[in-house]
């Protein structure tokens, strides 16, 4: 019986590790992903939808705050704030999805081995990997939500939230400074 018993305890006590180590993999995972720029990876670790409802949100709250309720008053100010929302949706909409941060990636390899940053120093070897959550400061909210923070060129903190669903835990919504 007492083996039962330490057998059960042995399975709890490694549940809640696994558990408990899951931000700190999936960041592994995201880092893993960028560094092969491996999109279908990288969409195991994010939670695509979440981050663009979250971003779409931040980025309109942030347009109407500068523009102002004068400029939101005025008919032709109305219809800019539309054109603006709008155009700012469809970005959202394409960029933050596994497609538009492989292309971002791309793009970012390109500059990188163009400016010589490469793993080797050869001009045609690979670029540095992107590691966005290398300096990031790590803290539990809660027994489902985890925050990594990083502090972006200006010294403003951009937050990266993890939820928990179950066991699996994903990125689901980036804090921008705005």
């Amino acid at each position: 019986m007492k083996k039962w018993i330490a057998l059960a305890l042995a399975l709890l006590i490694s549940l809640g590790a696994y558990v408990a180590a899951g931000p700190y993999l999936t960041m592994r995972g995201i880092q893993q992903a960028l560094a092969v720029q491996d999109t279908r990876k990288l969409e195991r670790h994010v939670d695509f939808p979440a981050v663009r409802v979250s971003v779409k949100a931040q980025l309109e709250d942030a347009m109407a705050r500068r523009a102002g309720s004068d400029l939101q008053s005025n008919l032709l100010g109305a219809i800019a704030m539309g054109v603006g929302r709008s155009l700012m949706a469809a970005s959202v909409d394409t960029m933050v999805t596994p497609m538009g941060i492989g292309a971002l990636l791309q793009g970012r390899k390109m500059w990188k081995q163009s400016m010589g940053q490469t793993v080797d120093g050869d001009t045609f070897g690979p670029a540095v990997p992107a590691d966005p959550l290398a300096t990031a400061v790590h803290h539990y909210e809660s027994s489902s939500r985890f925050t990594a923070t990083v502090l972006d060129e200006d010294g403003n903190p951009v937050t990266f939230i993890f939820k928990r669903d179950g066991l699996q835990w994903k990125l689901a919504d980036i804090r921008l400074p705005l």
